[in-house]
């Protein structure tokens, strides 16, 4: 198997119910992870883009959280809905979806 041009990680934590941080997982990150894998396989992009489930990426109140590499593009709130946006002008075009990137703002 070849080097895949990009990555793309969802964070897949999950907290006990009534945790203050919250957790991706209570976002539906697993529905936006099963999403993108289905993109993936209709653009036959398996091999050329990989995907991996991780643990908790940090500003939990933003999730579902989207990493692409090696972009260090990281995406906030992302649905089913706006991913295929990701993935068509991201993945596919090359070109950042800035109203759903995460500011130096979202860190503080």
């Amino acid at each position: 198997m070849a080097k895949p041009e990009k990555m793309i990680l969802v964070c897949n934590n999950q907290r006990p119910s009534g945790h203050p941080r919250g957790c991706c997982m209570e976002k539906s990150s697993r529905d936006v992870t099963m999403e993108i894998s289905e993109a993936l396989d209709d653009r036959n992009l398996f091999g050329k883009v990989s995907l991996a489930s991780t643990g908790c990426l940090g500003p939990c109140s933003l999730g579902p959280l989207v990493v692409v590499q090696p972009d260090n593009t990281w995406y906030k709130e992302v649905t089913k809905e706006n991913l295929q946006l990701i993935i068509d002008e991201h993945i596919v075009g090359g070109n950042v979806v800035e109203k759903l990137v995460m500011t130096d703002a979202d860190w503080e």
